[in-house]
């Protein structure tokens, strides 16, 4: 069985978007849960090396290849009601809620993280600084969780859709 390259691509961006739509929720019920439960270096120390650790190739392919993949999708779907409006509206969620986020937010609150020596700080510089970051981490996290889902979920309707 060969697939037209329409569906190839629509399952790949739908594929992509999944996993990035699972990694997100993932972290939210299970990492965010259990690193609230440690002492601040633990936490920090952990941020720090979860952060570095990301950055691989296998992440990068199903953060960016989700929104490049969902364009392509949508551009592919062009004239067809409604798999044109639901991806172009996962495109446009993704990039904006999921992307856009992580690079306006996530990325930053981390580059800051990175940057600290834990050596050199003291419990309370650790406390205070945990204080800001996780706050704020993990309320961008949820909001780039949110919308990731909605992303999959908007990228899955096509599929049982009439044109």
């Amino acid at each position: 069985m060969t697939l037209p390259i329409k569906t190839f691509t629509l399952l790949a961006a739908i594929l992509l978007t999944g996993l990035s739509a699972g990694f997100f929720y993932a972290w939210q019920v299970s990492v965010i849960p259990g690193t609230r439960r440690v002492a601040d270096p633990a936490y920090l120390e952990t941020m720090q090396s979860i952060n570095r650790a990301i950055l691989n190739p296998w992440f990068f392919l199903i953060f960016m290849g989700s929104p490049v993949l969902l364009g392509i999708s949508t551009i592919q779907h062009y004239g067809s009601t409604p798999g044109f409006w639901l991806l172009l509206s996962a495109t446009i969620v993704y990039v904006v809620g999921t992307f856009g986020v992580t690079a306006g937010g996530n990325v930053p609150l981390n580059d800051l993280l990175d940057a600290l020596d834990l050596s050199t700080l003291g419990e309370q510089d650790m406390h205070s600084f945990r204080k800001k970051y996780e706050a704020r981490w993990n309320r961008l996290h949820l909001i780039r969780t949110v919308f990731s889902v909605i992303a999959f979920l908007l990228s899955l309707l096509p599929l049982f859709s009439t044109d």
